[in-house]
């Protein structure tokens, strides 16, 4: 099962179209912490991808579907591009730098606030230097920094790369987007759409259950844990005559000591994550939720081949 959108497309225009339809592939790029999954979210108008401030919160390559009567946009979220050590991270890098070769655009989502990912920028230029797809520059967070700031942003990483459009953005307050959107559609070629009108990803709903208590728990624990979390749906049950979704999800940590800290004190900051993961899982369900969370230790995981396939990195 998908995650399906409001039927606000009109689709019989777009099957008995006489102008132009576009349909096209994007992948959003960038260091860690850019605001790529925040963009996403916002071009599609709902949440589909997790955010949090720590770096690397995107794990996978995240699908989303961006209708509209001419045409249909194809996001692929992307995690954060940086020089990888561990076997998690290199997977990540990976996955990134493979959606690459797939496009017909691609959004450098450059953090204007900081320059921080020097290493991480200096990859993605080597990366796009040969890219066939056209690459727009979004200065991203352009509202937290002065005009000056912005430009010295934007020139650090200018050098050498020939860029369609550089173009400021604020993901998180919506400034910019319509420009950025109307230049994507000048660059997606003509063609039928990819996906049916109702779908706005295809990420099934149990992975989506996994990301969003992963999230909670990035969000609300120490920096020591968000990078030794994974999650797992171990159960995911419809009960369609109470309008109701049970689910059991087990918290994957590397050490007994992460364990302590992220159930707390008679257990009150797992109740915090249950708490604040079932307010989003019945906003994106639609149903009330009934959930219960489990707390694991798997020592070592993120550098074992298995245990990282296992959890779908």
């Amino acid at each position: 099962m998908w995650l399906r959108i409001p039927h606000w497309t009109n689709w019989n225009a777009v099957l008995n179209r006489t102008e132009i339809y576009k349909s096209g592939f994007v992948a959003l790029i960038g260091a860690p912490n850019a605001g790529k999954s925040t963009l996403l979210n916002r071009i599609l108008g709902q949440k589909i991808s997790i955010t949090s401030s720590k770096p690397q919160t995107t794990r996978n390559r995240i699908l989303g579907v961006r209708h509209y009567d001419q045409g249909q946009m194809v996001f692929l979220d992307t995690p954060g591009i940086h020089h990888a050590h561990s076997k998690l991270n290199q997977r990540m890098v990976s996955t990134a730098t493979s959606t690459l070769s797939e496009v017909d655009a691609i959004l450098w989502v450059l953090d204007a606030s900081t320059p921080s990912y020097a290493d991480s920028e200096r990859l993605i230029a080597h990366l796009l230097h040969t890219s066939p797809a056209p690459v727009i520059l979004c200065a991203n967070k352009a509202d937290l920094v002065s005009e000056e700031t912005l430009q010295g942003s934007i020139g650090r990483v200018k050098p050498g790369q020939s860029f369609h459009r550089i173009l400021p953005v604020s993901a998180l307050r919506g400034t910019g987007i319509k420009p950025l959107l109307d230049e994507i559609e000048r660059l997606l070629p003509e063609g039928p759409p990819y996906f049916p009108p109702d779908m706005v990803t295809d990420l099934p709903e149990r992975f989506l259950a996994a990301e969003i208590i992963r999230e909670k728990v990035i969000r609300l624990c120490s920096q020591e844990i968000p990078h030794a979390v994974a999650v797992t749906v171990d159960s995911f049950k419809e009960k369609e005559a109470k309008e109701m979704v049970v689910i059991q999800a087990t918290i994957h940590l590397e050490r007994d000591s992460q364990k302590g800290i992220l159930i707390g004190k008679e257990g009150k900051m797992l109740k915090r994550i249950g708490s604040s993961s079932r307010k989003d899982l019945e906003a994106l369900l639609g149903v009330q939720v009934y959930l219960e969370l489990w707390v694991r230790v798997q020592r070592d995981w993120r550098k074992k081949d298995r245990a990282i396939q296992d959890f779908g990195y």
